[in-house]
């Protein structure tokens, strides 16, 4: 089962984590990413083109799928105003063993950063607003996933 989403909503972590692990799958790997408070934020913005970045999700969601056996996987995205310590991105995958588990939800979060359509805005206490820029260290962690042989994936 892949479940899909973009919401502005707070994701609610449990909720998610129950209706994902339902399945009594034999391991389950997890990454949340929060909004971090550095250097005075206030506020993260997430601008998204509503299709493309879903549909962006999915097909990274299905890439996963593809490339590991996995039971279950949840990929959750807000967009739109948040704050520090809000829950910015939910990744879940479910397989019969830990290390497609494991492999999924890391190759999700490093490709999720290149592959989909986001774009966010930081607003700061003392009123600077910057968009924030591509990181380097973002694209060489996406690029190495097609390096890695298929017998080295599990």
């Amino acid at each position: 089962m892949i479940r899909v989403a973009v919401q502005a909503a707070a994701i609610d972590v449990g909720a998610e984590l129950d209706l994902h692990d339902a399945g009594g799958h034999g391991a389950s790997a997890s990454f949340i990413g929060r909004v971090r408070g550095d250097g005075g934020l206030v506020e993260l913005f997430l601008e998204h083109h509503p299709v493309m970045t879903e549909a962006g999700l999915g097909d990274l969601a299905h890439a996963a799928s593809d490339r590991w056996k996995l039971a279950a996987l949840t990929l959750i995205h807000r967009v739109g105003a948040m704050a520090p310590a809000d829950t910015i991105v939910l990744v879940l995958a479910s397989s019969p063993h830990r290390s497609e588990a494991l492999a999924a939800c890391e190759f999700l979060i490093d490709r999720l950063k290149t592959d989909v359509m986001l774009w966010k805005r930081e607003t700061f206490g003392d009123g600077r607003v910057a968009w924030v820029e591509a990181r380097a260290g973002d694209e060489v962690r996406a690029e190495r996933w097609d390096q890695i042989p298929a017998s080295s994936r599990t």
